[in-house]
């Protein structure tokens, strides 16, 4: 049986009208190979292909966790001090987008909507007070995110609570693929910026994190049973929209992307709530 290292794993829609996962070649992007069985645990990698009509998320997350302040100067731009334990957050589950999927800015508000590119973190299997030299043991592998965030919820109509400005649907895109873990000698030294309308906004690296990715999945199991398929969000650098002068936030019609060296770019386009475009689509 083939395993899904030195592969990109996706979920798609079918010409056919079938959700499937697949194993996924970019140099031949109108097909992948089919994988049968449960992508976390016994599966197999056929020789049967199937048309991909359209990218959806990779996973269907049974959590979203989420990092606060790990990259030292976004503390920094946001004048928070560092943290001496990762800063956890969640996000909806109901939040996922996939790539090529909208964005949607709500008709009912909010009107401060920043962008947050992130490395993303996918467990494979059940981790519970695990050792950090152990952690990568029960990693599946690594996607884009961008966590995206209602500021004016977030600080100002939520007091300081910040799972509902950052859990509004589709404010949690997620793609376009899982790269498993062994494609990725070191997690910790990979580039990360976010793109808007072809301007980069947000450059840096992992390394720059407070709290590398062994530590973050120790410590977060300490707390928290880690399920095959928890997707854990490993924090932003700095360049946020809130802390520029003027502000930067997003508007229907912008093109934002999360590109990550060694994982690939997730793309995505700001709408209304009132367009014609069901976010649900990209979702299913």
């Amino acid at each position: 049986m083939r395993k899904l290292a030195d592969m990109k794993i996706i979920r798609f829609v079918s010409k056919k009208q079938k959700v499937l996962y697949g194993v996924y070649d970019p140099k031949h992007p109108d097909s992948a190979k089919i994988i049968e069985g449960n992508v976390l645990g016994t599966h197999k990698i056929t020789s049967k292909e199937a048309e991909v009509k359209k990218l959806l998320p990779p996973i269907i997350p049974v959590n979203i966790l989420a990092l606060g302040i790990n990259y030292k100067k976004h503390g920094d731009e946001t004048a928070m001090s560092y943290p001496d334990q990762p800063i956890l957050f969640l996000k909806a589950t109901t939040s996922i987008v996939g790539h090529d999927g909208p964005i949607v800015l709500p008709a009912a508000g909010p009107d401060c909507v920043d962008y947050e590119a992130e490395l993303a973190i996918v467990m494979g299997k059940k981790a519970k007070n695990v050792l950090p030299d152990k952690a990568m043991d029960y990693v599946m592998g690594y996607t884009c995110a961008n966590d995206v965030s209602a500021r004016d919820w977030q600080f100002d109509k939520q007091k300081g609570q910040w799972a509902r400005g950052k859990s509004f649907d589709t404010f949690c895109p997620l793609g376009p693929w899982i790269v498993a873990k062994e494609e990725i000698d070191d997690p910790n030294n990979i580039g990360i910026r976010c793109i808007i309308n072809g301007q980069t906004v947000q450059e840096s690296r992992t390394s720059e994190m407070i709290f590398n990715v062994q530590n973050i999945v120790s410590n977060l199991s300490r707390s928290i049973t880690l399920l095959p398929g928890t997707v854990i969000l490993t924090g932003t650098p700095d360049g946020v929209g809130f802390t520029r002068q003027p502000p930067l936030f997003l508007k229907a019609g912008d093109l934002v992307s999360v590109e990550i060296e060694k994982i690939g770019t997730l793309t995505n386009r700001i709408v209304n709530e009132d367009s014609n475009i069901n976010a649900e689509d990209f979702f299913a």
